[in-house]
């Protein structure tokens, strides 16, 4: 079931009512992701209702969204590589395939990540690690989030 945030959210992160956002940031909104299996993914949002790409903003606000995802990913590695020294790396992706508004994933990648997969984009990672309930965002999640936040403070509007 689909909760009335997720229906639009861009416009509930506008309305504060998104409770995936960690920060507002100059070129959108830093939100955690609704999976965790990869701990400390994060997605930055547009804060442009009905823009659904890149080329779609002005010049200036491109490059708000895109110094908004370089810190959002930086914050993502601060975070990842001082809770699990696992971490290797961050991968930044702007896709836009599958949800209609402009985002960027920010993923945490590890060395604990089956050697088939560590190499290769995220969207290899088999199907039910997407939808395993083990790994949902919830209140188990809260300290990441935390931490996220404040890797954040300094870079807020």
């Amino acid at each position: 079931m689909t909760a009335r945030w997720q229906e639009d959210r861009v416009a509930s992160a506008l309305a504060g009512t998104n409770p995936t956002v960690l920060s507002r940031l100059p070129g959108g909104f830093a939100v955690i992701g609704d999976v965790q299996f990869l701990p400390g993914y994060c997605v930055l949002l547009t804060d442009r209702p009905g823009v659904d790409r890149l080329s779609a903003l002005r010049r200036p606000e491109r490059t708000r969204f895109l110094a908004s995802m370089d810190l959002l990913g930086e914050a993502v590695e601060r975070t990842c590589r001082e809770r699990d020294p696992a971490f290797r790396r961050v991968n930044l992706e702007i896709l836009g395939n599958t949800d209609a508004f402009l985002h960027a994933h920010v993923w945490p990648r590890y060395d604990w990540e089956p050697a088939e997969i560590v190499t290769k984009p995220v969207w290899m990672h088999p199907g039910q690690r997407w939808t395993d309930p083990g790994t949902r965002l919830g209140p188990r999640h809260d300290e990441l989030r935390t931490a996220l936040t404040r890797a954040l403070i300094p870079h807020r509007p």
